[in-house]
């Protein structure tokens, strides 16, 4: 059955319809939302709210565009959202001392970075790669992530960012030579190479992504 049939019938109630939506792209959305907010628990939340969204809105999809593009915008929207968000939460210090009762203290942060076989699966280029996206503007992100990455067209970055082709590419061009200039200047190889990288090394699946083996379960109402 064509992914316009099971949309048709997800959006008349049909519960299975949804669930054959949920397995076609909750991976692929996660994987956008990681590369996007760099964090395997935010990005599993992110994931969930951009399905949540999808559920609650998924009767208003008309058709006008691909429906991989329509969902490619609801998690994009869900990862600007979170980044704005995010730029305004107070941050402290870590080296600062924190005044107690006891006198000061200085923060214990427990190590949550990669183990040893996520070190060897991803390697040092690819995490530059993904803190050079991440240095990026929420635009400029959203359009290297879903063309250099994930291999979408030009057409459906633009149906999903809502914005003409010309931006699209202009953005694009600007987020490679600005990724491009950070891996010059940190001696790394060159762009293509690590975006074959990349490709090759994506995100952890929504399953085993590190938040414990939640798996992504939705309702349509």
């Amino acid at each position: 059955m064509d992914e316009y049939m099971i949309v048709k019938r997800a959006q008349d109630g049909d519960q299975d319809s949804l669930n054959q939506i949920i397995v076609r792209y909750e991976k692929k959305i996660f994987n956008f939302c990681y590369r996007m907010v760099g964090d395997r628990e935010e990005a599993f939340d992110l994931a969930q709210d951009t399905f949540l969204r999808v559920c609650a809105s998924l009767r208003s999809f008309r058709g006008d565009a691909p429906f991989s593009s329509w969902i490619y915008r609801v998690a994009n929207n869900a990862c600007v959202d979170y980044i704005r968000r995010r730029r305004k939460w107070r941050t402290v210090s870590l080296d600062a001392a924190c005044e107690t009762t006891d006198g000061e203290v200085y923060w214990q942060v427990s190590d949550n970075g990669p183990g040893p076989a996520e070190v060897a699966e991803y390697g040092e280029l690819v995490h530059d790669v993904e803190e050079g996206i991440r240095d990026l503007s929420p635009e400029h992100r959203a359009v290297i992530v879903m063309h250099d990455v994930q291999s979408l067209t030009y057409e459906q970055i633009s149906q999903a960012c809502r914005c003409p082709m010309g931006t699209v590419k202009s953005r694009l061009n600007r987020a490679r030579h600005a990724l491009q200039k950070r891996l010059e200047d940190r001696g790394i190889l060159p762009r293509a190479s690590a975006f074959e990288t990349l490709r090759a090394a994506p995100a952890s699946s929504v399953k085993n992504a590190g938040h414990g083996g939640r798996e992504v379960l939705y309702q349509l109402t």
